[in-house]
């Protein structure tokens, strides 16, 4: 299975992502977004495979969002889109590409809806247990 996941290794739900995936046997395409940024056309491209707006995937914490003013809801795609290009860390992440979809996988656990069975018992970096030791997912309350 091929996958992709658009990434940042300071990110603990990103790196919890990428465990899952790797978890379920695949070794994916990481590619570091603030090394190597997506086009304004991939961008644009995978919010709409995700079913998401441009603005769907702006990231408020840790970047200049305010300081650009990008919370003006009149502010266009194109607008949103130069922000972005321009400062990369505006994209949030982690954003994973499947044969099953696209998707933002905030929480970590949502890339488990594109990916096949995992192969094991899965606990994110905060301790909190998402796969069992069969490798079904633990539902939470």
């Amino acid at each position: 299975m091929d996958v992709v996941i658009y990434h940042n290794p300071d990110c603990g739900t990103s790196r919890n992502t990428l465990a899952l995936i790797r978890n379920a046997g695949i070794e994916p395409h990481v590619i570091e977004y603030l090394k190597t940024p997506p086009s304004r056309v991939m961008v644009r491209q995978l919010a709409e495979r995700a079913g998401l707006t441009v603005r769907d995937l702006l990231r408020e914490k840790g970047t200049p969002y305010a300081d650009l003013g990008l919370g003006d809801p009149s502010l266009t795609d194109d607008r949103l889109l130069d922000a972005i290009e321009a400062h990369p860390i505006l994209l949030n992440r982690p954003l994973v590409v499947t044969p099953q979809g696209v998707a933002l996988c905030r929480p970590s656990e949502a890339v488990l809806d594109l990916l096949p069975a995992q192969q094991g018992e899965f606990v994110k970096e905060d301790g909190e247990r998402v796969v069992d030791e069969h490798g079904r997912r633990i539902a939470t309350a």
